[in-house]
């Protein structure tokens, strides 16, 4: 996440008043709006093949896949974000009537870029950890070879990783009753040689 080009802060409701005709999106943090930069083709298509793999799997059940164009809110309202893919189990709550920001997502996944990735482990990972009571997982999915990391939400509310590698794993995600096969998530993606 980059420094804000302008120091003004807002509040929750004037961050959403600017960015719903917005075409151009921008997260909250705590009163500063940051523009968000675009993907590249490694990190769309990836997004894409995990939406279809988590997807085909939730069929029938009770939960459902948001794309990144739903923005999700922490408990404290101090953070609206735009997830690379969002489960919701049960009925989804949202922010208003709007019903453009979901605030009880079950899974959240992260596709990590460079000049994202130290946001998505530390501030985001945090405020989504304490602040959304609902969350049972957090997933950081790279881009430079077939490796994800999952954050399970425990009992004693501690969130303990795992680490996924290579293009023969999967990842299980109970939470949502879905097996992610990497082969699936990095179908298409040419890793950079070592």
């Amino acid at each position: 996440m980059s420094v804000p080009l302008t120091l003004p802060t807002f509040t929750p409701e004037e961050y959403l008043s600017l960015e719903r005709p917005s075409e151009i999106r921008h997260e909250f943090l705590d009163g500063y709006v940051y523009a968000m930069a675009g993907e590249s083709p490694t990190h769309s298509t990836i997004c894409f093949n995990l939406a279809v793999t988590v997807g085909s799997q939730l069929k029938g059940s009770t939960c459902r896949g948001y794309s990144p164009n739903m923005k999700v809110r922490t408990g404290s309202n101090k953070l609206f974000a735009y997830p690379d893919l969002m489960v919701v189990c049960g009925e989804p709550v949202f922010h208003d009537d709007q019903r453009d920001v979901v605030v009880n997502p079950t899974v959240i996944f992260e596709v990590l870029s460079r000049s994202t990735e130290a946001y998505d482990r530390g501030e985001k990972s945090l405020r989504y950890g304490t602040q959304i009571n609902s969350l049972l997982d957090y997933v950081l999915v790279a881009q430079d070879k077939p490796h994800v990391e999952h954050f399970s939400r425990q009992p004693d509310g501690s969130w303990p990783n795992t680490i996924v590698e290579g293009l023969t794993s999967s990842l299980n995600l109970p939470s949502i009753n879905c097996q992610i096969s990497l082969a699936d998530v990095y179908d298409r993606i040419d890793f950079p040689r070592r």
